[in-house]
């Protein structure tokens, strides 16, 4: 095992983490931006390293700082959450460079696995299914009209190096698509200095299902079920849940088992998630998150298996104890991502929090790094706290879900609350009958203004 892990994070997964190692007895090193001084994780860990100013690129996403900070305080693994840094390669094979673990997957895999065209060529490879399309990257706009007219409109035209719905453009018609693909072209080239793209067809009313995969990087992986993801704002997921009500266990089998085979095959290490699109009954793989989500809760609470101590165990080079027929499903867990923003326009709403209190009672977790006073910086997510409720039932969850909203407090900036208790009373989601379009049509024909 580790004798000291560097957390490259902050907000709640640095805390998760965090929490993850003391419960191991592996000391931590929690890194901080100048404007992350008074933050929990900060308090919390062994030892603080302050690695720059607040600009993310100056500190969270500045590879040397973060080197620096590992070998003033010996840390002999680092553990990079989600975001900043944890999907990127070289920075992976830095550490490894420099003798230092890190907590993840193989930098092949990241590589791999972040080029969505490579991506989905090896997803074909694995017997993964995929969502119709191109085989690789188009090159021209005639190019580009042949795919569209063999796969039939709509078409979504992505970003080869995308990530967030940024490069993601849909065309209805053969008329649209041209525009489709240089505003793609353009946005990918701005947020990832890659202008590659791509064509899918776009699914009608899809469901957003994903895998959770866990391996040992020597040929043993399985998978924790599925977490439904599909409630979305402009591809960004706002609440999750697990199961999916859309799928039934011969499906969950199916699919579960057709992913934990590719990542044996793979040797993948570490913890993931293979994304679908699910729709009349058939998957469409569309990409993998090498790394942990931050809607990983509501799996470890219907499995009662901690994630974040099962990732730090593999990366540390002891094998995958865990058999697949040791995954027993218990239960239903709803995540509700609360971010400081207005609930109707969604404009970022940092400040001072005068009041805070979270929920609490049976079946009830509450994952956040704020505390009452505590400042929300203006310079990065948005994330104020993931609310994760279980219940023996769906609906028993809903109810209780239903009643811990009503308990939170965040007073003196404005968040996303007010959306999650009008889901919570909507028939459609009661029913669970949503897709990925579901949300953003309820916010276009005034949900929250009704």
């Amino acid at each position: 095992m580790f004798d000291k892990i560097l957390i490259a994070n902050r907000g709640e997964i640095a805390m998760r983490v965090l929490r993850a190692c003391k419960e191991l007895g592996i000391p931590t090193v929690a890194v901080h931006s100048t404007a992350d001084t008074d933050a929990m994780h900060v308090r919390f860990a062994d030892e603080s390293v302050c690695i720059g100013p607040p600009a993310a690129k100056e500190s969270y996403l500045n590879i040397p700082s973060v080197l620096a900070a590992c070998e003033i305080t010996g840390a002999d693994a680092v553990h990079p959450g989600y975001g900043f840094l944890s999907e990127n390669a070289r920075f992976a094979e830095i550490l490894g460079e420099h003798n230092i673990a890190f907590i993840g997957p193989k930098p092949e895999h990241i590589r791999l696995m972040g080029d969505k065209i490579e991506a989905k060529r090896t997803a074909v490879r694995l017997g993964i299914p995929v969502v119709p399309g191109s085989d690789g990257g188009v090159t021209s706009d005639v190019e580009a009209a042949k795919i569209a007219k063999e796969i039939g409109f709509p078409v979504l035209v992505k970003a080869a190096a995308g990530g967030g719905g940024r490069g993601m453009k849909v065309a209805l018609t053969a008329d649209e698509l041209s525009n489709a693909l240089s505003t793609a072209r353009a946005e990918a080239k701005a947020a990832f200095g890659d202008d590659a793209v791509y064509l899918e067809k776009y699914l009608q009313k899809p469901r957003h299902i994903e895998i959770q995969v866990l391996g040992d990087g020597k040929g043993h992986a399985i998978h924790l079920g599925e977490r439904d993801c599909s409630l979305q704002r402009r591809h960004q997921k706002v609440l999750e849940e697990s199961p999916s009500p859309a799928l039934n266990t011969e499906a969950r089998d199916a699919i579960g088992e057709t992913v934990a085979k590719a990542m044996r095959e793979l040797k993948y290490l570490g913890v993931g998630t293979v994304e679908f699109l699910y729709e009349e009954g058939k998957f469409y793989f569309i990409e993998m998150n090498t790394r942990i989500q931050v809607e990983h809760p509501v799996t470890e609470m219907i499995t009662d298996i901690d994630l974040i101590f099962e990732q730090i165990r593999v990366a540390a080079g002891d094998p995958l104890t865990l058999k697949q027929s040791d995954i027993k499903f218990h239960g239903h867990a709803i995540e509700c991502r609360i971010n400081a923003e207005n609930p109707v326009s969604f404009r970022p709403s940092p400040g001072r929090i005068m009041h805070y209190h979270a929920p609490g009672g049976l079946g009830v977790r509450m994952d956040s790094a704020v505390y009452q006073g505590y400042s929300i910086p203006p310079y990065y997510d948005s994330l104020v706290a993931k609310l994760i409720v279980h219940g023996k039932t769906r609906t028993e969850c809903l109810m209780r879900l239903r009643r811990a909203l009503d308990e939170v407090v965040v007073d003196g900036i404005e968040t996303t609350l007010p959306l999650h208790r009008a889901l919570v009373g909507e028939k459609d989601i009661i029913d669970g009958n949503y897709h990925i379009h579901w949300l953003e049509q309820f916010l276009a024909r005034g949900g929250m203004e009704n």
